[in-house]
This record gives C-alpha cells, sequence and structure tokens, in this order.
C-alpha cells in the first residue's frame, strides 16, 4: 500500500465513509478508488484536490512523500540506492527497517501522476473497462481535450476496414454530442453501436459512411442518431 494510499483510507474511515460513498463524491468507480488505497493505482494533483476538499484536509502526497525525516535519520542517497560499484551499502543498527526507498517511489509515483494520465479502453458500450493506457498531461488535457473526456475505443468489427480501421485497433476517442462533417464517429442508431463516417446533407439530415470492402451509405435524420464520441486516431499492432 502506497502512503497516499494509507492516508486517503485513514481519513475515510475517519469519516466512517465506505469505498462506495467516497466513489459516488468522486464521481469514479468503487474498484478505483480501492486500486488507490492498496497502491495498485496512482492519481493525478487534480484527484488530490478534488480529495482534499472532500475531507476538508491537506492530502497531497507528492509533498509528503518527499520529506525524508531528516530528523530520524542520517542515510545518504548512496545508502538508499547503493554505490556507483554497486558494493552493498553499511547497514545502521537503527532498530527499525529503513523505509526511505519506499518513500522515494512514492514520490515518483505521486510525481508522474501529475504528468501522466490511465485512460480506460473500452468496447462500444462504453460500460466495462478492458484495460488501461497512459497518456502524457499538458495543461490539464490529453491531445488538446480535457482529461476526463478522453479514452480508447476498441474496434469490435471491420466495418470500417476501407478506412484502415478494423477489429482489434485502438482508437484514441473523446466524447461528442455534435455531429462532425466527414468525421468518423461512434454512433447509436437503429437500436445499436457502430463507427460510421458522418457527412452533413441539408434538410437536417446525416449520411452515415461504412466501409467492408465496398462502400455503404445510410440517410438518418439528426434526432434519429445519437452522437456518442469523436475518433481522432487509431493505433494498431503489427
Amino acid at each position: 500500500m502506497s502512503r497516499l494510499g494509507e492516508k486517503i483510507k485513514g481519513l475515510r474511515d475517519e469519516a466512517g465513509m465506505s469505498q462506495k460513498a467516497l466513489a459516488k463524491k468522486l464521481g469514479v468507480s468503487e474498484s478505483f478508488i480501492n486500486e488507490v488505497e492498496t497502491g495498485r493505482k496512482v492519481v493525478n494533483e487534480g484527484v488530490i484536490d478534488r480529495l482534499s476538499k472532500i475531507f476538508n484536509k491537506d492530502i497531497n502526497d507528492i509533498t509528503m512523500s518527499v520529506e525524508v525525516e531528516s530528523a530520524e535519520s542520517t542515510e545518504t542517497m548512496e545508502e538508499l540506492f547503493g554505490s556507483r560499484t554497486n558494493a552493498p551499502a553499511a547497514k545502521k543498527s537503527t532498530g527499525a527497517a529503513p523505509k526511505k526507498p519506499e518513500v522515494v517511489n512514492d514520490a515518483w509515483s505521486g510525481a508522474l501522476a501529475s504528468v501522466l494520465k490511465s485512460i480506460p479502453v473500452y468496447d462500444y458500450s462504453l460500460t466495462s473497462i478492458l484495460s488501461t493506457r497512459l497518456m502524457p498531461l499538458q495543461n490539464n488535457k490529453i491531445e488538446g481535450f480535457p482529461q476526463d473526456k478522453v479514452f480508447y475505443l476498441e474496434v469490435m468489427d471491420d466495418e470500417m476496414a476501407g478506412f484502415r480501421i478494423i477489429k482489434g485497433d485502438l482508437a484514441l476517442s473523446h466524447y461528442a454530442s455534435e455531429p462532425v462533417n466527414n468525421g468518423i464517429c461512434l454512433v447509436e442508431y437503429n437500436g445499436g453501436r457502430a463507427v460510421r463516417q458522418i457527412k452533413k446533407l441539408d434538410n437536417g439530415k446525416l449520411l452515415l459512411i461504412s466501409n467492408r470492402g465496398s462502400v455503404r451509405t445510410e440517410t438518418v435524420g439528426v434526432k434519429e442518431i445519437k452522437i456518442i464520441a469523436k475518433l481522432e486516431r487509431v493505433e494498431f499492432t503489427l
């Protein structure tokens, strides 16, 4: 368990709050809270700030982790990580096991959380997380989009093969609600979800284009379709 995870669990227990209740207040899943508390997931500064407001206490673990408890230890950096020649460091008989490597690791985890964001990989239902990918943050955005709007979409069929988008590819996507002319979007219509290229027509109509070896088009009214997300980039495995 990381120091941040211990801190969050302690404050949650102190407040008499369950993981489910905290997850609801934070706007995340209960499993996310469990993974943070057990040290399997790191969080960025934005989440830390929101947690601080919920508990009304400063829990900035980056500051907490890099305070190396100088009053309790005089170990040098060479003793923490070993000498350049990899000679074993002399052990001090302090009566307690050294904790510095864990502290430094927590500091690195916290620092990385402020520049990297773990984003989910979904299927078309956008309900179950298939896996996660780390993406760099810049000005609290990913690829120019708000970080909480970005996700990867795993392509579930070959209906866009003519666009070089095939089953198993991962598409960097972001939530959207308006049709983008010539954009490739995840849409919902006729009781199902699919990836389609969209072209705007006159009289409030949209042309949906797919290509499984040959071009197929469908004309629908704007009110007959729901735009869920726009695909920005596709990644595939060679």
